[in-house]
């Protein structure tokens, strides 16, 4: 077991290890009432952590995935928590993956201007993307995390057990956020993709767990460092680092309705990135093809579809990190070596879509 601290407003600990999902008993000690936001795949696994509980328990189940975070599913729970007398001494918990942690997160941060939140992801992607940093939000028909709050949680429970039962191919999605952590700060989480990708592919490997902390470890420097992400300037790069190629991923995400999983659009766009660092003068070839063999060693992703540009450019503008009309991008010299890219070329920025999906 391994303890990583975050320094927030409110700072909170993520214990990552086996086994580590009940101590949430200790993280909401003293709540008379606890709710737990858990998907109908994670009924048995919430009434288990719910009996663990010296509290009055309510079990709020909603739909699986982004279908979670939607406004009906938002006032379903504000209501439950009305109907049931939670207070601002009470709790909300959230298990599941991360379209579950954002919209128990945000019920938490919205109920009562705010109650204790504790987070226990299920998934790869969850444990080392959603459930670190206090962003919290829901989906409208016009875009994903439209409606959000930042709100950080009391306690992270990051229990590696979940991962045994995870499908190959969600495995596979937080694998590319674990990659991009790397490449944006941690050159030893590369070398473990390089020394044994198939031991990365082992839920039960000492691998991964090494992985999982490093990429928590990464991503908590940063939300501790920046944790509203303030507009980044050249290469003073805040939290908008762990935007590295989420400019296109967001559009490929967009484009196919949502039915892609996160990490196989970010495993693309990160490859993208790589390539128009290098095609603007920055990295060099060599930096472009470790991108490409790391990603490609665990079956990620590494193309999009031909002559998909003029869409896909018309999305970047709808970008979280577009500020008026210039498109920004986080883009890389070296690993750990980021700055940022204001309007780039569009020339540039087609010619290197066209041998992406080339």
């Amino acid at each position: 077991m391994s303890v990583v601290g975050v320094t927030a407003e409110r700072p909170y600990e993520v214990t990552i290890g086996r086994g580590v999902a009940f101590g949430l008993a200790s993280a909401v000690d003293g709540c008379a009432r606890v709710a737990i936001v858990h998907p109908r795949v994670l009924r048995k696994q919430a009434a288990a952590l719910g009996a663990s509980l010296d509290a009055d328990v309510t079990l709020l189940e909603v739909p699986g995935g982004e279908k979670a975070k939607r406004t009906k599913v938002l006032d379903a729970a504000w209501r439950t928590l009305a109907e049931e007398g939670f207070t601002r001494s009470d709790a909300v918990v959230g298990l599941g993956g991360g379209a579950t942690t954002d919209l128990a997160g945000f019920v938490a941060g919205t109920w009562l201007r705010g109650v204790t939140y504790v987070s226990v992801p299920t998934t790869l992607l969850a444990m080392v993307d959603a459930a670190v940093g206090g962003k919290t939000g829901i989906n409208l028909p016009q875009g994903k995390n439209l409606v959000g709050a930042f709100w950080e949680p009391a306690a992270v429970y990051c229990d590696l057990d979940f991962l045994t039962t995870l499908p190959l191919d969600d495995l596979r999605g937080g694998l590319a956020e674990m990659i991009k952590h790397g490449f944006i700060a941690d050159e030893r989480t590369l070398e473990l993709f390089e020394a044994d990708p198939a031991a990365l592919l082992d839920p039960a490997s000492d691998a991964l767990a090494e992985a999982v902390e490093r990429s928590i470890v990464v991503k908590a420097g940063v939300v501790s460092g920046d944790l509203r992400e303030a507009t980044s300037v050249g290469s003073r790069v805040g939290r908008e680092l762990l935007n590295y190629g989420h400019t296109l991923a967001h559009a490929i995400e967009r484009r196919e309705k949502y039915t892609w999983r996160h990490g196989y659009a970010v495993s693309v766009g990160v490859r993208y990135a790589a390539l128009l660092s290098r095609n603007l003068g920055h990295a060099d070839a060599a930096f472009v093809e470790r991108h490409t063999a790391i990603l490609g060693s665990v079956g990620l992703p590494l193309t999009y579809e031909p002559g998909a540009f003029g869409e896909l450019r018309a999305s970047m503008n709808l970008d979280k990190k577009t500020r008026g009309s210039a498109l920004r991008f986080v883009l890389l010299d070296a690993v750990a070596a980021p700055f940022v890219e204001v309007g780039p070329d569009e020339g540039v920025l087609e010619a290197t879509y066209a041998e992406l999906a080339g």
